[in-house]
Formats: structure tokens, C-alpha cells, sequence
């Protein structure tokens, strides 16, 4: 399980250290795609199936499912780490991401989130004031889904 929350920096290159406690779970071979709140998503190669989810099923002509594929696959980048667990982020991710030379790695249980550091602390101070609501909210969603099906 992927959890907790590392810090980092990006080399003059783009290069990016991996943290280790994350390649321990996801391995040599990475994915990197553009994620929601203009973070990055990192999967391993073998489950890169994951970022699919809610998709799988739909029918391909249903607007929906094409635009999220094209939003996920399309923007999507393999990277295989090298022996010090770098890699280099290409340059569309870097500038999709808006990040400058900090970086926020978040592990979200079966995936990672790439952040740049200022805008990750902007967006975790929203976050906490509004948890409440949002926590509610999805309960209050749960709810519906549950007397829908009754």
C-alpha cells in the first residue's frame, strides 16, 4: 500500500528521484499521466489498468469515456528508474503539473501524486478547511446510491 508523503526536487534536466519507500511497491517501470488538480498520477506498469477505472465497460461512444482515456492514456509516459531510482519527467508534464523545482510525491493507497511544492501546500490548506464538507458529501452521495438501488 502506498501511503504517506515525501518531498523532493527536480534536477535542471527534469530529472526526479523516485522515493524508495515507493519503489518498493511499484517497481522499476512506471507510468506518468496528468491527474486531476493539475497534479501528475504514477502507477506501476502492471497497473496501469487502474487508472481505467470507471471507465471499463462504458461503451467508446459515450463522450465521457473517450475524453477521460484521452485525458489518462493519452497523456500518459512510460519511465523506467535508473539504478539510483531517477527519472527524467518530460518536459508536457512538467509544464501540465506547473512545477518548478520542488516537488510533493503523496502515496494515494494503490497510486502516486506528483505535486509542485507551492501549489500542493495551497491546495492542502483548501483541503483541510473544507474536509468536513467534503466528507459529508460523499457520505450524503453514498446515500443515494444506496436507496437508488433499493
Amino acid at each position: 500500500m502506498l501511503i504517506g508523503q515525501y518531498e523532493g526536487k527536480i534536477g535542471a534536466k527534469g530529472r526526479i528521484a523516485f522515493p524508495k519507500k515507493f519503489r518498493e511497491v511499484l517497481g522499476e517501470k512506471l507510468i506518468v499521466t496528468l491527474g486531476y488538480e493539475n497534479s501528475l498520477i504514477v502507477v506501476s506498469e502492471e497497473g496501469w489498468k487502474s487508472l481505467l477505472e470507471g471507465t471499463e465497460g462504458k461503451p467508446f461512444i459515450q463522450s465521457e469515456t473517450r475524453e477521460t482515456q484521452r485525458f489518462l492514456l493519452g497523456g500518459a509516459s512510460n519511465v523506467q528508474l535508473d539504478s539510483k531510482g531517477r527519472f527524467v519527467m518530460p518536459s508536457y508534464l512538467r509544464e501540465f503539473a506547473k512545477i518548478k523545482d520542488e516537488i510533493v510525491f503523496l502515496g494515494l493507497y494503490r497510486y502516486v501524486e506528483i505535486w509542485d511544492k507551492t501549489r500542493w501546500a495551497e491546495y492542502r490548506g483548501t483541503l483541510e478547511k473544507n474536509i468536513d464538507r467534503i466528507s459529508q458529501r460523499l457520505i450524503d452521495s453514498d446515500k443515494k446510491t444506496i436507496k437508488g438501488n433499493e
